[in-house]
């Protein structure tokens, strides 16, 4: 980097601003291969080979594609939950699902965790909820499963605390945002504080220990003000865990996204100053940071694990689940297997059709070769740890693809082992791509902060 650039830098709470370094797209790798390098193809053989294959404990991931309201911003997906029977076939042919899935299973296989996500899980009855847990429970071996589920705040009534507690799920996490009514108004997502404070009361007295709130910065009419209020306002009501997300605005790939006015967005230097000065209010009301858009209290799980070297990541993003394996029930859920990624149709209807013929629903999905096991390993590493083994011929070929990074002090070299160092938290996934072998194509990702 050149001196006219070093000199031209600016820092924002402990963070220093290289733009040429955050210039490229880069995945949020939640898999490796990530889902970009997905092919469509039938991979139900391949799915039904893979199940048949496991032993021991696995998870599980439940997707509801459906919303009450759905928000501009977006890119879930998700369709409107606004016809009856729209739902009650939809949750049919996961019924049938999870009946063909276990079908499919050896009988060493146990359930050590359930996730419900979209979508909305509360867009569907809290008794249709309670249902798919019968039948999860019927047709699964399940080791006293942890469960976690995914919520809209503004359709959370009353009874659906009562189902929470009579289930036993014990995390969840709520889609708050932003606190700030113009924002709010501006991105198709009016919800009161009223209505997260009610959600949060709810849920503890359901028995939920865990809580997390989905916030975002980069949004329209968004300043440091307005962030910095949304952010101490979910502190005093005690999330227990705050994932800070960017948005990434691509209204040709979302079209919801055009109901948002781009002129109000913050440019990508304001951006950065606001993941800056988020993380650090974040940590500085003592929440242990997870990777740099993840934060966690202490006693929290999640924050453990990262204390402990034991997080990791899968599709749902950072996780305590040491379970190597993710099964995906429902239209467009992903199943990770040490061998495959499969995906499952997105289409609700074609999904419903398939199942209809007693067919498993894998549509897309990559084979991971050795190598691809390799290079994974390293850019889990990095997000998880701060710190990778690099070995063989990859050690050489990297040091000069990190020496943008190296050279001005946000990673170095200890033999073989990458470490990121104090201020690489903005360019983490920016230094994992230098290990992706699948960078070279003209793929669509968000921008790196």
């Amino acid at each position: 980097m050149s001196a006219e650039v070093m000199h031209r830098t600016e820092t924002f709470a402990n963070w220093t601003y290289y733009p040429e370094l955050l210039e490229r797209p880069v995945p949020r790798y939640t898999s490796y291969p990530t889902a970009a390098e997905f092919v469509e193809e039938s991979f139900e053989q391949r799915q039904g080979e893979a199940l048949q294959a496991l032993r021991g404990p696995v998870s599980l991931y439940l997707h509801i594609p459906y919303c009450q309201e759905i928000c501009w911003y977006c890119g879930c997906n998700t369709g409107a939950a606004n016809k009856t029977q729209r739902l009650a076939a939809y949750l049919e042919a996961l019924h049938h699902e999870i009946e063909l899935v276990a079908r499919n299973l050896h009988p060493s296989v146990r359930i050590a965790r359930i996730a419900f996500g979209g979508g909305s899980p509360n867009a569907i009855k809290p008794t249709d909820f309670v249902r798919l847990v019968d039948r999860l429970t019927v047709n699964f071996r399940l080791a006293r499963p942890v469960i976690s589920l995914e919520l809209d705040p503004r359709g959370l009534a009353a009874n659906w605390f009562t189902a929470i507690r009579g289930i036993g799920v014990i995390k969840a996490s709520l889609g708050v945002q932003t606190l700030d009514a113009r924002v709010q108004a501006a991105i198709g997502r009016v919800q009161p504080r009223e209505h997260i404070e009610r959600a949060v009361a709810g849920l503890r007295q359901a028995g939920v220990d865990s809580i997390n709130f989905d916030l975002m910065y980069g949004l329209p009419f968004q300043d440091d003000a307005v962030l910095a209020d949304t952010l101490d306002q979910s502190v005093a009501m005690g999330a227990d865990r705050i994932a800070l997300f960017g948005y990434a605005h691509v209204p040709h790939m979302i079209p919801r996204q055009q109901r948002i006015d781009a002129s109000e967005l913050p440019d990508q230097r304001a951006r950065f100053r606001m993941a800056a000065e988020g993380y650090a209010r974040l940590t500085g009301a003592g929440y242990k940071a997870i990777g740099f858009d993840h934060f966690a209290l202490p006693d929290d799980d999640l924050a453990l694990a990262a204390t402990g070297g034991t997080l990791r990541r899968n599709f749902q993003g950072f996780t305590d689940d040491q379970s190597p394996v993710l099964i995906g029930l429902g239209a467009s859920s992903i199943s990770e297997f040490p061998d495959v990624f499969v995906q499952n149709e997105k289409n609700a209807g074609r999904y419903r059709t398939l199942l209809g013929a007693d067919r498993l629903t894998g549509s897309k999905g990559v084979a991971r070769t050795d190598e691809d096991r390799r290079r994974g390993a390293i850019i889990t590493d990095l997000l998880c740890r701060g710190r990778a083994r690099i070995d063989g011929d990859l050690l050489e070929a990297s040091r000069s693809r990190l020496e943008p990074f190296t050279a001005i002090g946000l990673a170095r070299f200890d033999g073989s082992t990458l470490e990121l160092l104090p201020g690489s938290e903005p360019y983490t996934r920016s230094i994992a791509a230098v290990f992706d072998a699948y960078r070279g194509g003209a793929k669509q990702f968000s921008s790196a902060v």
